[in-house]
């Protein structure tokens, strides 16, 4: 496999590296030895699979508050989705930053979500498959995200805006919840948590 680092340091494009023949090909999508030696998470404790039915569906972008905070694998196995994430590190210097790309079913690609980073995509074609492998369980009471219109986060969507579920319109915007993330990166300074919804 191959690890690309995006212009948020310590999020990683994995690409695989197939071998291929008059069948088809194979590949691995994760191994545990070459995760860790760069560094990454490399213990899963639950996949998740998403159907999005209709072209231009936003999901997003979600995170878990700390001390919940989870790592992402995501891989598009049907279709393809224009794959976003920001990074919320308070202590990092791309804070309110985000990346983006295009995961297909067609390149293979997975984005490797660190913790701390909110995270969403919007369907490119209709019924989008999309894969993810998760470091950490799903906790309701640590669900959280931003609004993936937010001004501030400067997001190009390729389509419009349209279908999206009524909790992702009521997320937060980044401003509302700068300082709450600047308090809680401190654990001592942590509050107690209330839920938003499920997840994507």
């Amino acid at each position: 496999m191959n690890f690309l680092e995006t212009r948020l340091p310590g999020a990683f494009i994995v690409e695989i590296e197939p071998r291929e023949d008059v069948r088809g090909l194979f590949a691995r999508t994760f191994c545990a030895g070459e995760f860790s030696a760069h560094g990454l998470e490399s213990s899963f404790v639950q996949c998740n699979l998403s159907l999005s039915r209709q072209k231009g569906t936003l999901r997003g972008l979600h995170f878990q508050r700390p001390p919940w905070g989870e790592v992402k694998v995501v891989r598009c196995v049907r279709g393809a989705i224009w794959d976003v994430i920001v990074d919320l590190r308070p202590e990092s210097p791309t804070f309110g930053r985000h990346a983006a790309l295009e995961l297909s079913a067609k390149n293979r690609r997975a984005l490797y979500v660190p913790k701390a980073f909110a995270h969403g995509f919007q369907t490119l074609k209709n019924n989008v498959e999309v894969h993810y492998q998760m470091g950490s369980c799903y906790m309701a009471e640590a669900a959280d995200g931003i609004r993936a219109d937010d001004p501030a986060l400067g997001i190009q969507w390729p389509l419009p805006l349209t279908l999206i579920s009524d909790r992702d319109r009521g997320l937060h915007m980044l401003a509302d919840i700068k300082d709450r993330l600047f308090r809680e990166a401190n654990p001592a300074a942590l509050e107690p948590v209330h839920p938003v919804g499920g997840t994507a």
